[in-house]
């Protein structure tokens, strides 16, 4: 489980937080509009108001203790700046900051930020899968119980053949394809091996696929 402080709860912020929280993280929302903390209070482990460029309230809040924080401020470009560099310099180990265009995104790398995102509407969800797990490469929701996932191949899978595997008994998913440097298997068969480095894209029930995660 890793900490979560998610600053800015709007469309994408909310679904950032939410996220994380179902799958089982510590999460911490910080929004300047008390009806949106109220609103999304019950759906993560805390929820405060506060001023995100106020530098005394985010350290009274301890933001410094979490492992990442997601600062997804919308409009306001200079609170997204003042909220990326308080986070950076308060000691936040990993800062992802969401960019409304490439100058700000390049304004962000350049005070620290460790990641600038550019989402769209509903990619929420998939950042967030993105930070909780290492493996995970790309993620995207096909419905609200069905995904399709890319995973670096994992360490006991390497040298095995799908068959000896048996993926689809074991984590109850299906490989759609296998890439191998810049190769792509599309519909491999059982007896295609896994090699070091490979990348699996697999499709399953969410549940399946958490198992996934490391």
């Amino acid at each position: 489980m890793k900490q979560f402080v998610v600053i800015g709860c709007g469309r994408f912020g909310s679904s950032v937080a939410k996220t994380l929280y179902k799958m089982g993280n510590d999460v911490l929302a910080i929004d300047g509009n008390e009806e949106i903390v109220q609103s999304i209070s019950e759906e993560v482990t805390h929820a405060v108001q506060a001023d995100a460029t106020d530098e005394h309230a985010l350290r009274s809040l301890g933001i410094r203790n979490f492992d990442v924080a997601v600062i997804t401020i919308g409009s306001n470009i200079q609170s997204s700046i003042m909220a990326t560099l308080i986070a950076k310099e308060l000691g936040v180990k990993y800062v992802v900051s969401k960019a409304q265009n490439e100058l700000h995104a390049k304004v962000l790398y350049k005070i620290g930020a460790d990641r600038v995102v550019f989402p769209e509407r509903d990619m929420g969800i998939r950042v967030a899968h993105n930070l909780v797990a290492s493996n995970i490469l790309d993620y995207i929701e096909l419905a609200p119980d069905y995904s399709i996932m890319e995973i670096s191949a994992l360490l006991e899978w390497e040298g095995k053949s799908l068959i000896d595997l048996d993926i689809r008994s074991k984590y109850g998913i299906n490989v759609m394809a296998i890439k191998h440097g810049d190769k792509i298997n599309v519909s491999p068969k059982a007896n295609d091996v896994i090699d070091k480095g490979d990348i699996l894209v697999v499709i399953g029930h969410n549940d399946d696929l958490k198992k996934l995660e490391q």
